[in-house]
């Protein structure tokens, strides 16, 4: 490719609606450009990126027996109303209706379809196990898009399912899959990615593990421990020791005007881990009252309250004077018909704390738990501290480190099949579900995420298995005669040994050219100038800056490709 001919333009000044790195780059360097919130279109340096990433992908899920298919992106919503997820699913499924006044979805993800897809092709056990697979476009209406293509609305993502006829069978292949994302990661060029544990959410399913990159621009928080443990911080479980103390008697104190654990702190002179504090919620479906009691300086966790109940929730919104609020304890509490009252585990074993007295202007000082008969039954609904216990090895050792999602995993069981009613004999001729297990990986994301832990202060430094090109050839006074062949000379030998090639054959001053190389990323440059050819040699620069050194121009195709060749294996190890 003559980089005079190639679409797009790079230029130096940071756009104002850009934040992080991956998206200044790559909208600086031509990759992308912004056609609405969180929508993009790929110039032919994204693309041929993206190209890459999924041909990577590919040869990883053929090598664990994926057969590639195709589902639609547009489907009728009787296949979302047969699973259930129709009304389970909020705003971010785009709903529309067709010329016939059918209500149609824009998929943001295919379970349905692919179910659709598979029952009656797989009637007996003797067809089971398999997996299909797909990289198809998405849409999900996100609400708060940013970062370029970290968060988007509309995506490219290949989704995998796999379908079983036993638990053991789906997690002997789900660790085959595992294995499989760690080789894609690896290949792509970011071997620092870590698997956690993970939620569900609005798969379903038991086990879920997401593959996280580790950086500051995450959205996500993890909690990682040396010991090798690490989890998404929405199920890492919370686990609180509390001090052995003297118990005191239970007595209501009047506090008049502390509805916070900041001022009851400051009234007693104590820590916020001797508080015992509520936090309201209600069901979506019924607004039914959920009261959770916790330490005082714990925050609850709604992706873990959300599983423990089985339902949606949101913050309480109550009347005015229906609760104490600010002064609510679990001693003596009255609560509405239907309201549910959850301990979180931070409270067992604990002693002498201050909690409300469910009175205005009154609190209870000496409050024990399980002395005063409210702490009989306890779950883990807090968030996991920083330097908190490892639920792994035990120590006080807990890390939160940002990251970014890049793929994730789920055990789905019978959630879709047992809906649609898929079904297959086993050797006994007895109708039974087939179980599942889900695949995902966003390919745009997984480009960005690569260029935000794979650049410098000038641009991205691709990795050769995704790069847009191998080699770059810069020739400088590209008009001198002798210069302008042996950069075409170069050129085409190039191409004709199979190396991609991006020859600057501009008329531009070399810091232009070199700048817009930086932005470009590819990992091997070559300098053909006047300069270099009175030396009787060509520049031979690498974009990480660990190589520069003139090569004498007959050895020059066997350095270049021997180079190559080897960059293409560095992550394999």
């Amino acid at each position: 490719m003559k980089l005079s001919e190639l679409l797009g333009f790079r230029f130096k000044e940071t756009p104002s609606d850009c934040q992080i790195a991956s998206h200044i780059l790559m909208t600086r360097g031509g990759y992308i450009k912004n056609v609405g919130s969180g929508i993009f279109s790929l110039y032919p340096p994204g693309k041929r990126i993206a190209q890459k990433i999924e041909r990577i992908i590919r040869e990883e899920m053929d090598a664990i027996g994926g057969q590639e298919v195709l589902l639609p992106v547009t489907m009728p919503a009787g296949l979302w109303k047969e699973s259930g997820r129709w009304d389970a699913v909020g705003s971010e499924l785009m709903r529309m209706k067709d010329r016939w006044g059918s209500d149609m979805v824009l998929g943001m993800t295919h379970e349905e379809a692919v179910v659709h897809l598979c029952r009656g092709a797989a009637q007996s056990y003797q067809n089971y196990p398999f997996m299909v697979y797909q990289i198809q476009t998405k849409f999900r209406d996100e609400p708060r898009a940013r970062g370029g293509l970290i968060r988007v609305r509309e995506f490219t993502m290949k989704d995998a399912y796999s379908f079983h006829t036993s638990q053991e069978d789906l997690e002997a292949y789900y660790a085959r899959c595992h294995k499989a994302y760690e080789n894609i990661f690896r290949r792509c060029g970011i071997p620092e990615v870590v698997s956690v544990k993970s939620d569900g959410g609005m798969m379903g399913g038991k086990v879920a593990h997401e593959f996280m990159l580790v950086t500051e621009v995450g959205e996500d928080y993890l909690a990682v421990c040396d010991c090798g443990f690490s989890a998404n911080m929405e199920v890492a479980e919370s686990i609180i020791e509390n001090k052995a103390g003297e118990d005191a008697p239970l007595e209501k104190v009047s506090t008049p005007d502390m509805t916070t654990i900041e001022d009851l702190c400051g009234f007693f002179g104590i820590a916020p881990e001797q508080t015992c504090k509520a936090v309201l919620y209600q069901k979506n479906a019924d607004d039914a009252l959920v009261v959770v009691f916790l330490r005082g300086d714990l925050e609850v966790n709604e992706v873990k309250l959300r599983n423990l109940l089985g339902e949606e929730i949101h913050p309480a919104v109550l009347e005015g004077g229906e609760l104490p609020c600010g002064y609510l304890g679990p001693v003596g509490l009255k609560t509405p018909k239907g309201a549910i009252v959850i301990n979180d585990s931070s409270l067992k074993g604990a002693r002498n704390l201050v909690t409300g007295a469910n009175e205005e202007g009154y609190h209870f000082i000496g409050f024990s738990p399980e002395r005063d008969g409210t702490g009989s039954k306890y779950n883990d609904l807090a968030k996991i501290l920083e330097g908190g216990i490892c639920p792994q090895c035990g120590e006080h050792s807990v890390k939160l480190v940002r990251g970014i999602e890049v793929g994730n995993i789920f055990q789905l069981g019978t959630k879709y099949t047992k809906s649609m009613e898929m079904t297959y004999l086993d050797q006994n001729g007895k109708a039974r579900y087939p179980i599942m297990g889900c695949y995902g990986i966003g390919v745009g994301r997984l480009m960005a995420s690569v260029c935000e832990v794979r650049h410098d202060d000038y641009g991205p430094v691709w990795p050769m298995a995704i790069a847009p090109w191998q080699v770059h050839i810069c020739a400088i006074r590209a008009e001198n005669e002798e210069v302008g062949a042996a950069a075409n000379a170069l050129y085409n030998v190039l191409q004709n040994a199979g190396i991609e090639v991006l020859f600057d054959d501009r008329k531009v001053s070399a810091g232009f050219m070199f700048s817009d190389a930086d932005l470009l990323g590819v990992p091997v440059r070559v300098i053909i100038s006047p300069k270099t050819l009175a030396r009787g040699a060509f520049e031979l620069r690498t974009r990480d800056k660990a190589i520069q050194k003139d090569i004498a121009l007959d050895d020059a195709v066997d350095e270049i490709t021997a180079l190559v060749k080897e960059r293409m294996g560095e992550f394999e190890s």
